[in-house]
């Protein structure tokens, strides 16, 4: 164990090796890791169909396969932003790392739909243990502030890269070595993210006079779980279904409860004066409207490209591609150019842009040619990572060092509980609406509206400079 790892109160990490020869070996290691749990939300959907033939899953098997994995996800980042800030963020990522790929190659061997979804669910505790720690790393590992606006920069193209490869790798999979190969191909990736996170990332703070308060852990993960749940079943049951509905009221229930145990707790979860910091709360408001905006965007424009076009799993991740490739670079771009303008016109401009994409989505008619669509995607996706570099950014500032994992963990949260309730109103529109391309045209026109209103709240929330938001987080802390 090393001095830092052994470490408590709010002792700073040494010097980090992204000073020496390989600068950027921290980031590609912590990128890896986060490659793989973007990489397992989109590869997954274009293999679903042939491993319910091969396992003759039921349609709720199948359903298990992919949401068991975003439940646990979502539930526990809270949970390993915690853990993370109180054990270290170098240990609770590794550990996240191993258990990840462990579950992956479980996955891969699995001889039935109950065994595969089991170890879907520990992926999801893998993946939720990654996450917040992969952006505590990247902020302890670039303290100046350029290069720490590259590395988000970066992360965020990571996944884009990670979304976009997804479909057309696991189409391809499929096709030629089978689905279990959709999972094998994460073992390699894992090995390789530990080695370098080992080697190249120095090891965390710790904090253990930091208890972990784990009844209100259960809280935050049934709160979220109940959510995400009744978010997913709204789009196949509709909102007034006495199962949404309940699911719905018992989150908010948990939601209750965590704050009242908060609120007497001696060591907090989320402690409630960092969501009196305007940056830290708008940024995780900004990365749910977005992730609402453009994964609802992604969901639709899926179903309308496989029932009513007739497009293949292959040929639908191709039609999706301008929309998902534009995020690959998107990112690294603003954050290169936050050295210049800051962080909020950025946020501001691509939040516009992805409302404009929307838009133009919409007024293209209710069956429009798909050349018609490219550049409404392109716009989407585009002014979505555009944005994601100074939302970050802003949150990871906002809070103080020593609630970095915290911080990450409530932002990551708020874009899973966005993509989850985007899928779900997306399914509800197109099930409900008199003709198909209504029901797609009124979901591109309210993902436009949430676009709108991120940039209402960027304009209002993100900091002319990142020290402001820093500032604002202690404050809020204390």
């Amino acid at each position: 164990m090393t001095g830092a790892e052994r470490g408590g109160g709010d002792t700073p990490a040494a010097v980090p090796r992204a000073a020496g020869p390989s600068p950027w070996a921290p980031l590609l290691a912590v990128c890896a890791g986060y490659f793989m749990v973007i990489l397992d939300v989109t590869i997954i959907n274009v293999a679903v169909p042939a491993i319910g033939r091969e396992l003759g899953a039921s349609l709720t098997g199948i359903q298990w396969i992919t949401d068991g994995y975003t439940l646990v996800f979502a539930g526990l980042l809270l949970t390993g932003g915690a853990l993370g800030d109180r054990f270290g963020n170098r240990r609770v990522f590794c550990a996240g790392v191993g258990v990840f790929t462990v579950a992956s190659a479980g996955c891969a061997l699995a001889p039935s739909t109950a065994v595969l979804v089991a170890t879907r669910l520990v992926e999801g505790l893998g993946a939720a243990l990654i996450v917040p720690g992969s952006l505590a790393l990247l902020h302890q590992a670039y303290p100046r502030p350029a290069a720490r606006s590259r590395a988000f920069g970066l992360w965020g193209a990571m996944a884009g890269i990670a979304a976009s490869a997804g479909p057309l790798l696991g189409g391809l999979l499929v096709a030629t070595v089978g689905w279990r190969w959709v999972f094998l191909i994460n073992l390699p990736v894992g090995a390789a993210c530990l080695v370098l996170t080992l080697r190249h990332v120095d090891a965390s703070p710790r904090h253990p006079d930091r208890a972990v308060d784990w009844p209100a852990q259960g809280a935050v993960v049934a709160a979220v779980a109940l959510l995400t749940t009744a978010l997913n079943e709204a789009g196949r049951r509709g909102w007034a279904d006495p199962v949404v509905l309940t699911t719905a009221g018992l989150s908010a229930v948990a939601v209750a409860a965590f704050t009242a145990r908060e609120r007497r707790a001696r060591s907090p979860v989320l402690p409630l004066g960092l969501l009196r910091s305007r940056a830290l709360s708008g940024a995780a408001a900004i990365g749910l409207l977005f992730n609402f905006a453009f994964y609802g965007m992604v969901f639709t424009a899926s179903l309308d490209f496989q029932h009513q076009r007739g497009y293949g799993a292959l040929g639908t991740g191709i039609a999706l591609f301008p929309a998902v490739a534009m995020t690959m670079f998107a990112s690294a771009l603003s954050g290169r150019l936050a050295r210049r303008t800051g962080h909020r016109p950025l946020v501001v401009s691509g939040m516009l842009l992805a409302a404009a994409g929307l838009a133009g989505w919409a007024a293209a008619g209710a069956d429009p040619d798909y050349a018609l669509l490219v550049v409404p995607m392109m716009a989407a996706g585009f002014g979505t990572s555009f944005a994601l570099t100074g939302t970050t950014t802003t949150a990871m500032s906002a809070a103080p060092a020593a609630y970095g994992g915290t911080a990450s963990a409530l932002f990551n949260t708020t874009r899973q509980i966005g993509s989850a309730a985007g899928v779900a109103l997306g399914g509800t529109l197109l099930a409900t609406a008199t003709t198909y391309g209504d029901g797609v045209r009124v979901s591109m026109t309210v993902g436009a509206l949430a676009y709108l209103a991120a940039a209402a709240l960027g304009r209002a929330c993100v900091p002319a400079t990142t020290g402001t938001g820093r500032a604002a987080g202690r404050r809020g802390a204390r």
